[in-house]
């Protein structure tokens, strides 16, 4: 396939594919390309699409998908837009050290549309447990939990009340995979 004129980007959507938000693949690739977007690829079916599109501002560009999809879908798909080289850093960026990461735990990324001042750093750290720990880089929050999911006290949604923002979580294995098989293409 001849590579795309423009910028490459991926696009994280919340809450797509959980709480009966069912959207197949192949519809949503259809939505991003009769966008204008081109080269649209869809990585695992949790609302990751890797996609070409002119060189912009991703903020206008998270707005045009989000008004696309409300319209497709009938419900709000929050969307947060990163650049290639941008999934590459959040891939490659190390906020915890390798002993904390043993024995089953595992690190999460939550994409925010802002990078989050010192306040709001501040108050993501009031979620810190034994359990949970976490750190703040730019427009991601790095969540390191350490245990099985049941057993976890933090809700996503208590990041967002918190904060007054939205925010779509990924695990950070996903964000190499992703970065791996896609940012280079």
């Amino acid at each position: 396939m001849p590579r795309a004129i423009g910028q490459r980007l991926i696009a994280f959507l919340r809450a797509v594919n959980v709480g009966g938000r069912i959207v197949p693949m192949a519809r949503l690739r259809g939505e991003f390309t009769a966008l204008g977007f081109t080269a649209v690829e869809t990585f695992i079916a949790s609302g990751n699409v890797i996609f070409t599109a002119p060189a912009g501002a991703t903020a206008a560009i998270e707005k045009k998908i989000e008004a696309r999809l409300q319209k497709a879908f009938g419900f709000d798909v929050t969307t947060f837009v990163r650049t290639a080289a941008e999934v590459a850093a959040v891939a490659a960026y190390k906020p915890f050290p390798p002993a904390d990461i043993t024995n089953g735990a595992t690190v999460y990324v939550g994409f925010v549309n802002q990078p989050l001042d010192a306040a709001a750093a501040r108050a993501v750290m009031t979620f810190k447990t034994p359990a949970d720990d976490f750190r703040v880089n730019g427009r991601e929050v790095y969540w390191l939990r350490k245990t099985r999911e049941s057993d976890r006290p933090f809700k996503y949604i208590s990041l967002e009340k918190t904060l007054k923002i939205r925010a779509t979580f990924r695990g950070l294995n996903t964000i190499e995979r992703l970065a791996a098989k896609h940012v280079s293409s």
